[in-house]
């Protein structure tokens, strides 16, 4: 396990950044020309992507980007 230390404007930057990537990742699974392998790998990067986001987000923000995982991270 590493561990690292942010100042505050460093945390509100990291945040961002990963909101972004989730962003990005919701868009591609909505794309229904991916084919199952691919979208397997991206939801697989998006709960390690969810997870780091989670250490720095309150729980308001958090609950936007839960997947429901019945519908296969369709939002």
């Amino acid at each position: 396990m590493l561990g690292m230390m942010f100042n505050d404007m460093e945390c509100k930057e990291f945040g961002y950044v990963l909101r972004k990537e989730l962003d990005e990742m919701l868009f591609d699974l909505s794309d229904k020309r991916l084919d199952q392998n691919m979208r397997e790998s991206i939801s697989k990067r998006y709960q390690t992507i969810f997870q780091m986001y989670a250490r720095v987000a309150p729980s308001k923000e958090l609950s936007k980007y839960v997947r429901d995982k019945r519908h296969s991270g369709e939002r």
